[in-house]
């Protein structure tokens, strides 16, 4: 199933952290390079990414947004990782970026 989304950032400082990584380093850049395709991807189908089991939602995650009834992970290039919620309202549906981090984070993380 494909569903449209707006997508959103969960807070100020991440939206910030995102377009700071213009004015960073190489691999910063290629970093923003790779979560524009990403969101673009969700725009296109918020259901792009892989859901995470509820049971590892970790609780940093629902201190911080409230209450998530689902978590996604979007793969991106060189083991990174973006992690994302779907939220519903009756006239829109939004992805909302809660974090990227890289392979090693996101197996600390989530218990892997």
């Amino acid at each position: 199933m494909e569903l449209n989304s707006e997508v959103k950032f969960g807070d100020e400082n991440l939206r910030k952290a995102y377009h700071e990584l213009d004015e960073g380093k190489f691999e910063d850049k290629q970093l923003k390079e790779w979560l524009d395709r990403a969101v673009q991807d969700l725009k296109k189908n918020a259901f792009s990414g892989i859901q995470i089991p509820k049971r590892l939602i970790p609780k940093d995650y629902q201190d911080k947004y409230g209450p998530l009834t689902n978590l996604w992970k979007y793969n991106l290039p060189n083991a990174w990782r973006l992690i994302y919620t779907i939220k519903r309202d009756e006239v829109v549906v939004l992805s909302i970026v809660l974090e990227w981090m890289d392979h090693k984070e996101y197996e600390q993380k989530f218990n892997y």
